[in-house]
């Protein structure tokens, strides 16, 4: 490569394209923040509904073992919420729940739980981050200010676990952990910001 190509504004678009995860997160929060958001107990519902398809992406992938199925994982539960809206015969977070159990489930009888420690840190995360969903979505119903403190709570408790793993290079694709935790943290504003 040619280094008198290089100048400060190759060199600051290249850094940026390098943080494409944190620039997509961005720009898809944008319009949030603009105004676009719904009303905080309508995005909180929402939120709380989609709140199990974190851990179950982090949980499915440790299962297989498999950094590279991060995005396709990802995209397979997030059509999962998009289908289970659509059909609204049943809560995306009860359609989400069934299939992480599934997925411990089958850790569980394959013996990976016991042996395993990744899996086993990713089961626990699923357990706090399900009570976390549980909470939020049952406090919505009783008491929406609190409910939309505990949704908001858990993206951003997720957008924490997204840091340490990037972080850690561990689990998931690091675009992934590095899109997640800037879209967690952003989501979880808003929420706060909407009261």
């Amino acid at each position: 490569m040619d280094t008198d190509l290089i100048t400060p504004e190759t060199g600051a678009l290249r850094r940026v394209a390098a943080r494409w995860p944190t620039a997509l997160a961005v720009a898809i929060s944008i319009p949030g923040f603009l105004g676009g958001a719904p009303a905080a107990g309508v995005l909180a519902g929402s939120l709380g509904d989609a709140l199990m398809m974190l851990p179950l992406a982090y949980l499915t992938v440790a299962k297989l073992g498999r950094r590279r199925a991060t995005w396709p994982v990802v995209v397979s539960a997030v059509a999962v919420v998009v289908v289970a809206r659509t059909l609204d015969l049943v809560s995306p977070a009860v359609v989400l729940s069934t299939l992480a159990l599934a997925v411990l489930a089958w850790g569980v009888a394959d013996g990976r739980l016991r042996r395993d420690g990744c899996f086993r840190v990713q089961a626990f995360g699923l357990a706090g981050f399900g009570a976390l969903t549980i909470a939020g979505l049952a406090l919505l119903a009783t008491h929406p200010g609190l409910g939309v403190v505990v949704v908001a709570a858990g993206w951003f408790l997720h957008g924490v676990w997204d840091f340490v793993h990037l972080a850690r290079d561990a689990v998931v694709a690091r675009s992934f952990a590095e899109w997640c935790g800037v879209i967690d943290v952003l989501l979880a504003v808003q929420l706060l910001l909407l009261l």
